[in-house]
This record gives structure tokens, sequence and C-alpha cells, in this order.
């Protein structure tokens, strides 16, 4: 496995690639030996944190089974739209426990929006450093920050 290990306005975190499709944003990680492909991604994740994408554009690891359709599903939020775990609970026909469950195992936040999903009476959790408040930052850079308030 490669990686490339990306400065954001939240920390440095590395993103990971197998085989050429990346698998998770590791946030531990301080090596890089970037690939053309990991070179993509930071440009792409650039110019996300500086208003410029909407839209990622990579090979990503969705995974199989409920943990796939459960990250596609994150996936299709569109930027600056949120969804609850209810709403994804009643389009995988789960439980809204199980989706907050695989919401925490996203191996690969922010390029697999996690942080779009919300309780029904509250954020919800993020699994990046700095937790909740990073999930606002994103919100709020995606314009879903109206929302929280």
């Amino acid at each position: 496995m490669k990686q490339a290990v990306f400065h954001s306005p939240y920390g440095p975190f590395a993103v990971v690639e197998d085989s050429g499709i990346i698998t998770r944003i590791d946030w531990t990680a301080r090596r890089s030996d970037p690939t053309p492909l990991l070179r993509e991604a930071c440009r792409q994740l650039g110019d996300y944190f500086d208003g410029l994408r909407t839209t990622f554009d990579l090979p990503l690891d969705f995974g199989t089974g409920f943990q796939g359709d459960m990250r596609r599903a994150m996936f299709a939020i569109p930027y600056g739209e949120t969804r609850t775990y209810g709403d994804l609970a009643k389009l995988l026909g789960r439980p809204a426990q199980a989706i907050g469950q695989a919401c925490g195992a996203n191996p690969i936040p922010i390029l697999i929006p996690c942080h779009r999903v919300l309780g029904a009476n509250g954020l919800g959790g993020f699994s990046a450093p700095g937790g909740v408040e990073t999930k606002i930052a994103l919100l709020k850079l995606e314009g879903a920050g109206g929302l929280l308030i």
C-alpha cells in the first residue's frame, strides 16, 4: 500500500491506495510515497478545501454487502446537503443504529462524505480528529452550516 500525506485545515492525514484504488484515510500516518493516483487525490482534496470542488472523481473502495451499499448511499448525498440516519435506514432497509455504526466505520471520510449524515435531533459523531467540531466545519465549508444553527 502507498500513501500520501495531505495537510488539511484540520490537520494532516494520509490518503492510502492499494492496487489503484483509494482504500482509506489514515489520521495518524505520516509517511508519504505518492503515486499518480495519490497526487490526484491530494489535488482534488486541495480543491475541495479551497471551495473549488464539490465532487470527487477517484476510484474508491466502497466495500461489499451492507457496508458497500451504505458507502454508496453516503457518496450519493450531494455537496451541501445532508441526510439523517433515519433517511438512510429507510433507503437501505436497516435500523438507524446500523446506519450510525456504518458511518463510524467508514474508512474514507471526506471522500465518502459521512459528515453529511446527521441524527434526527443532533449531529451524530465523526471519526476525524476534532470529532463533531470537524464535522461542523466540513458542513459549513459546503454551505450546509445553516442547518446547524
